[in-house]
């Protein structure tokens, strides 16, 4: 994702110049420099304005420490399931913007949803949507909401390409060539996702025009209808959510754990660093 997200400023003539990656492997170091010829890519931490955090869930922690040394003014981060509440027991009273993008954000076709913590203000989510908006569309919600978010639009891909597979695998049984049913599938669900969007009818009216009493869509979403379909649907983005609350859960209980056993440690090394 981070690289998608430096794609997309690069591809709207932002200069090269402010931007810089931190990177620990080597070989992504070389594989990032390569793909981005003139970026500034490092291995050790940088000062920055903004630091915008791209790692894994459970390297967020590490990443920021490393990065407090030398010092930014904004946390930007689109690590999954991390809190800002999380990310703000790291990095004290830094203004955090947490961001839940989506992978079609590669194509600068994603939509991120974006949410201030508590040092945070509107100032601060205007610079997170500058950046974020390289690779497609920004929303603003509540922290509490982004759970949801994360089961709708994070994991949303991931239920089309579900739908396109079998989809596929249904007109191959059907009698179809494999790569014309998938030209057919793919070419569908480009074209109706375009319908929703650009036409900005409701989904339930576009749904209606396509079915003609009596015909062969009827007859489909009836044989739907009969395998509780809407039921499916609401019971996997529901686990979707469930499971996003958790790993956000998860990940603070370790982060306090690892607070509680520097503090037993030895009081002297919080005097040095962020207040929490």
């Amino acid at each position: 994702m981070g690289a998608a997200l430096i794609a997309g400023l690069i591809g709207q003539g932002h200069p090269l110049e402010p931007l810089a990656v931190v990177e620990h492997d080597p070989a992504r170091r070389s594989e990032l420099a390569s793909l981005f010829p003139g970026l500034r890519v490092e291995s050790d931490p940088l000062q920055a304005e903004t630091v915008v955090v791209c790692t894994k869930p459970g390297d967020v922690a590490d990443a920021l420490s490393a990065a407090f040394d030398v010092g930014f003014d904004l946390v930007v981060s689109i690590a999954a399931g991390v809190t800002t509440k999380t990310i703000e027991s790291t990095v004290g009273a830094v203004p955090v913007v947490r961001a839940m993008p989506n992978t079609p954000a590669v194509l600068g076709a994603g939509v991120t949803a974006i949410a201030a913590g508590s040092h945070a203000d509107a100032e601060h989510l205007d610079v997170a949507e500058a950046l974020l908006c390289s690779v497609g569309t920004v929303v603003r919600v509540e922290e509490s909401l982004l759970d949801a978010v994360t089961a709708v639009s994070g994991s949303g891909p991931a239920y089309v390409y579900l739908l396109a597979e079998h989809l596929t695998a249904a007109g191959v049984e059907l009698g179809l060539p494999p790569d014309l049913a998938e030209a057919l599938v793919g070419q569908t669900l480009l074209g109706a996702s375009r319908m929703l969007v650009e036409t900005a009818e409701p989904a339930a009216t576009l749904r209606a025009a396509v079915t003609s009493r009596g015909g062969t869509t009827e007859a489909a979403i009836a044989a739907f209808d009969d395998g509780r379909f809407d039921a499916l649907i609401h019971t996997a983005v529901s686990a979707a959510a469930r499971r996003s609350a958790e790993l956000g859960t998860e990940l603070e209980q370790r982060t306090s754990v690892g607070e509680g056993d520097r503090d037993a440690a030895g009081g002297a090394a919080d005097a040095s660093g962020p207040e929490r």
